[in-house]
């Protein structure tokens, strides 16, 4: 695509994606802050979190790595962190020897429900006490739409997984 046909940001747009990205740094700094002073980071934070919502608290490494568009070596990383810490345990897949599930333990059950307590504080102060309920049924909605789009675009990359 050349300058000619680029379509450029006019100024309220402009100032609009400027807000997003500063604010959607801003506050992924602000929730990663919160978690470190229990010890843990967002990203790992993450992890643990959909492992204790999936069925039997387990997850197959790469449907992990999509979950949290991470990929798979970051994932792999973070795991072997966890599994330092008696939270989760890899194992391989028993349909496949190539794969590998992790699978949350009771210690990691425990750490999540005492953190979620703090990660949800942490999403109302910065972000959802922040916003009108109209604002936050729109932010939900708009990314939703982001989310959508990306999927169903075929020259978009598959996550690193």
């Amino acid at each position: 695509m050349s300058d000619g046909e680029v379509r450029w940001l006019n100024e309220g747009e402009q100032v609009s994606w400027r807000a997003f990205l500063r604010a959607s740094r801003e506050l992924d700094v602000a929730f990663d802050r919160d978690l470190q002073a229990e010890g843990i980071s967002l990203s790992e934070y993450e992890l643990l979190s959909m492992l204790s919502e999936s069925p039997m608290g387990q997850l197959r490494m790469s449907t992990l790595a999509a979950l949290i568009v991470q990929s798979r070596s970051r994932v792999t990383h973070t795991a072997a962190r966890l599994e330092r810490r008696g939270w989760v345990v890899r194992t391989p897949a028993p349909d496949d020897g190539r794969g590998v599930l992790l699978r949350l333990t009771d210690d990691g059950q425990g750490a999540i429900e005492r953190l979620a307590v703090v990660h949800v504080a942490s999403v109302r102060r910065h972000l959802v006490d922040v916003l009108t309920p109209e604002q936050f049924a729109a932010l939900g909605e708009a990314m939703q739409a982001v989310r959508d789009a990306y999927a169903a675009d075929p020259t978009m990359p598959e996550a690193e997984c």
